[in-house]
């Protein structure tokens, strides 16, 4: 008798290799979008000192807790379809009724699956400055050719090597922050055609090793092609050359906020040995 999904996804999780996805976030690497709300992390309470000019807060406890201030779509997060989709009743420009599903609404299931890694960073560098590279669509069906035909229940993850740029200092800011001062050419991103075509196959997950899933020269329509039709969207992983073109199973499990556009949250991927 077959196994069902659980049972594989058990038998997975006890053989495999899990591999770590997920960006570290802290105030000196490139978390946050460089036009959002800048990331903050603050001591709130230290053990049972208080240390001037630390801000520490004298402790009635011995234990050290910290507050922070962030944007959604930090770190390795996900896009909601409301993120870029207004709400059904708006009647403003793109609005629809996937504009109604912000990031707690998302079902767990549309998050997690069998990966599909289309390497792509053979195109890395290969636009003008702040333009994306596209994964076109006929790049994406030569990787079936060799792959076999992607299927509804993947998850296309799109392997582009952007992750080096996830580091300190000016180089750092080449993840996103030159890209949009428009002065250096952005990741590699699915062309309207490419998303348009994963969506007919049945595919309601994206995801991206680039700054996101969107192209940086045509973010609006990149966004609206898949948010507005009920897709989702990982963005900033990382360590993705770890990953076979198939075989692998992600998981990305975000934080349950209500009213959500997106959220951090911990990505990883189940590798079998």
């Amino acid at each position: 008798m077959s196994k069902n999904l659980s049972e594989r996804i058990a038998d997975l999780l006890a053989e495999g290799e899990i591999i770590d996805l997920s960006h570290l976030i802290a105030e000196d690497l490139p978390a946050a979008w460089p036009t959002h709300m800048p990331l903050q992390i603050r001591v709130w309470n230290y053990y049972t000192e208080q240390t001037e000019g630390l801000h520490y807060v004298q402790s009635k406890m011995a234990f050290q807790t910290r507050w922070m201030t962030m944007d959604e779509h930090v770190g390795t997060h996900f896009d909601a379809p409301t993120h870029l989709i207004p709400p059904s009743h708006s009647g403003l420009k793109n609005a629809n009724k996937w504009g109604d599903v912000s990031g707690d609404k998302i079902p767990v299931k549309q998050l997690i699956g069998p990966a599909a890694v289309i390497d792509c960073t053979s195109l890395d560098g290969k636009a003008e400055n702040a333009a994306s590279p596209y994964v076109e669509l006929n790049f994406v069906k030569e990787w079936e050719n060799k792959n076999g035909e992607i299927k509804p229940d993947e998850i296309v993850v799109f392997y582009s090597g952007w992750d080096k740029h996830y580091v300190k200092g000016k180089e750092g800011e080449h993840f996103g922050l030159t890209v949009v001062k428009g002065t250096t050419p952005a990741w590699v991103a699915p062309s309207l055609e490419t998303i348009n075509y994963l969506f007919e196959k049945g595919v309601r997950c994206l995801a991206t090793d680039g700054a996101s899933v969107a192209a940086a020269d045509d973010g609006i329509e990149t966004h609206v092609a898949g948010l507005g039709k009920g897709m989702v969207y990982i963005e900033a992983l990382t360590h993705l050359e770890k990953l076979p073109p198939r075989g692998a199973y992600l998981v990305f499990l975000p934080l349950k906020i209500k009213g959500s556009t997106g959220a951090p949250g911990r990505a990883f991927a189940v590798v079998p040995k």
